[in-house]
Parts: C-alpha cells; structure tokens; sequence
C-alpha cells in the first residue's frame, strides 16, 4: 500500500488549477484554509515564520517541523500583513479591516490591539519595540508597543500605499497614491523632503525598498516607471523606464543587491529587470512566463530570487542574468516569499492555502 497514492482519486482537477507534479519543498505547512498572503521569518533565529491568511488567522510556525507555535486568532478580515519585532520577541498581525494586533511570542498571548482605516502596510522599527502603519486614508501611524503611546503623520486624503522606515531608525520613506513620496521625521513628525510634480509618479507607488545604508531608496509604480531617491537631499537621480509599451505594465517588487551597485525590478508582465545605477544601464532583462510578484535579493550575493504567478520561485545570478535554479511544488501563484539571511532556505506563501519551505541548494556552496 503505497500511502502517497491514498489521495489521487480524490475527484479531477479543475483546468485553472496548476499541475502539481514536481515538489520540491522540504516541508508543506496547511493549517490555513484560505490563500496565504503573507510569510516572514522572525529576524532573531530565522528558526519560526508567521503567514498570514484569507481565512482571517495568522500562524507562527516552527519552520524546521511545521509545529505550531502561536494561532493568531480574532482578526475580522484576511490577514495581509505579519511580521516580527527586531528581537524576535513579538509579532504583529494585521488584517485588510484595519485590526492590528500585537502578539507576545514566548507567552503566546495578545498584549496589545488597535483598529485603524483599512491597512496598506506594517512595518516594524528596525530597532525598537515601535509599530508603524499606513491606511487609505493617507495616514502613517506610529505606536509604542506596548505601552501604545501614538503618533500619526497625516498628508493629503490619498493612501499610503507603501512605507519603509529607514536603518537610522529617525526616518520613515512613505508612498503614496498620487505618485509622490515623502520622507518623514519620525522624532519631529515634519516630512523632510516631498517628492511630487515632475519628480512625482505618475501613478500609485506599489513598492519601495533603501541601500544598506539608507542613503538611496527606490520606488516602483502602476506607471511602470522606477525611480533612484537620494534620502539626504530628496532629489530624484535615476528614472528607468519600462521595458514595454504597454499600459498596465506595473512595478510590483524592487531590491538593491548589498554587494554590487545593481537594482532589480519586477514587472507585472513577467520581466525581472537588472539595473547598474552607477552608469544607469540595464545589464539584463529575465523573462518570466506570467506576472512576477515580490523579489529579494540574498544577503552577500549577487542572486536574486523571484517569486511568480505561475506558481515557481526562482533563483536568478544578477551578474549574467542566468536563471539559477527553479523550485515548484505550489499548484497556484506564489502571493509572497521570503529567504533567510544564509540564503539556505525560502519560505513561500501560495493561492494553494499553503505555505512551503524550499531548501535552496546550490553548487556554489
């Protein structure tokens, strides 16, 4: 009795549904009963992750076994948004509602929860126990936790579509839907620097990521355009434009490799595009067969991973813009993913309800 045949005749497969037959994951984890939108790895251990689900519930979960840690219960709409504090020791979790809530990892109880306008994203302070959102009303919000003590930093009635709070941890980069960013002042709650008009996005900012340092951030947009901002002077160096013609081709991920001056941008029609911003070329353009959703690029490598709809993750070497390596197993697009800091494994999160853990194993290692 062959117990991985037991479950084959469970009724056909829709046509929509992709073929599964290559999985290459270590470890499956199914406790979500709807697509999972979310997956980050606790930046302490890189031992537990937390996914965030359809089924309005996050999970911590040991990524070596699949073992449960903490159910984040209580959430009123899907979870899109879940993610470790700087020491590991807490999680937030919040959903598309505008409920946010803070979890106590060790003791596995909620210390602490506030509802917000509907949530575009969370971040957490690079190095304190300090909470920042943004919602579509256009605000940032910025809490002590857990004491709660509140700061918002308000700009006209359009979203903040995306936020990044720099390494300094005095500064936050924000996105909005009119296209323009603005650097805050955490400490003084003033916007620093306004980037609009000409210098502006022609339409809503999707993404947004800075140098090790901070010095440099990049944008992505609906317009399909990405832009290089100089954090200390708000001026506006590189402008890329999109590789095709066509209207709806969006900026959907963006990454500045640590060791080279390369920038990779993920477009919406599949293209993984690799830019030298110190002599503004575009060295390599890596076709995607469907719509590429988030990249990250390793720690202290030049390889970039991409995750996609067509439901692979995939390894690419930004210095010659081969593909590397391609994982499947996933029977539906890849929502999101993240890779530890010995870029030894990627944890992804699928339209399949699940979220898988890939070994990434390669010969140069």
């Amino acid at each position: 009795f062959d117990a991985g045949n037991a479950d084959d005749d469970e009724g056909w497969e829709t046509e929509d549904e992709m073929e599964a037959e290559q999985d290459d994951s270590e470890l499956t984890f199914s406790k979500h009963t709807g697509s999972v939108f979310c997956v980050s790895l606790d930046p302490a251990t890189n031992s537990m992750a937390v996914t965030g689900g359809e089924d309005d519930k996050a999970y911590v979960w040991r990524v070596s076994d699949g073992e449960v840690l903490l159910e984040c219960t209580g959430h009123k709409d899907s979870v899109t948004c879940a993610l470790f504090s700087h020491d590991s020791s807490m999680v937030a979790t919040g959903d598309m509602s505008g409920m946010i809530k803070v979890w106590k990892v060790d003791t596995k109880e909620e210390i602490w929860s506030f509802e917000v306008g509907d949530l575009e994203w969370l971040e957490w302070h690079p190095c304190a126990p300090v909470l920042l959102a943004g919602t579509d009303d256009g605000n940032v919000w910025m809490w002590k936790i857990p004491s709660g003590d509140c700061k918002t930093f308000q700009s006209s009635a359009c979203q903040a579509t995306s936020g990044k709070v720099l390494p300094d941890g005095k500064r936050a980069v924000v996105g909005y839907e009119d296209g323009t960013v603005r650097v805050w002042d955490l400490k003084q709650g003033n916007a620093i620097h306004v980037i609009k008009g000409r210098d502006a996005h022609q339409g809503a900012l999707t993404c947004l990521a800075c140098n090790k340092d901070g010095s440099l951030v990049l944008t992505g947009s609906v317009d399909g355009c990405a832009k290089l901002i100089n954090t200390a002077t708000g001026k506006v160096g590189v402008r890329t434009t999109p590789p095709a013609r066509e209207e709806s081709n969006s900026v959907e991920s963006v990454g500045f490799c640590n060791i080279l001056p390369l920038v990779a941008l993920a477009y919406l029609d599949g293209t993984l595009a690799i830019y030298d911003f110190s002599t503004q070329v575009l060295r390599h353009r890596c076709q995607h067969e469907a719509g590429i959703v988030h990249l990250q690029w390793e720690e202290s490598s030049s390889v970039v991973s991409t995750c996609c709809l067509d439901g692979a993750l995939r390894l690419w070497d930004a210095r010659s813009g081969s593909l590397v390596c391609e994982y499947r197993g996933h029977t539906a697009e890849i929502l999101n993913f993240t890779i530890n800091r010995e870029a030894s494994l990627a944890v992804t999160a699928s339209g399949d309800n699940q979220a898988k853990v890939f070994c990434l194993q390669r010969p140069d290692r």
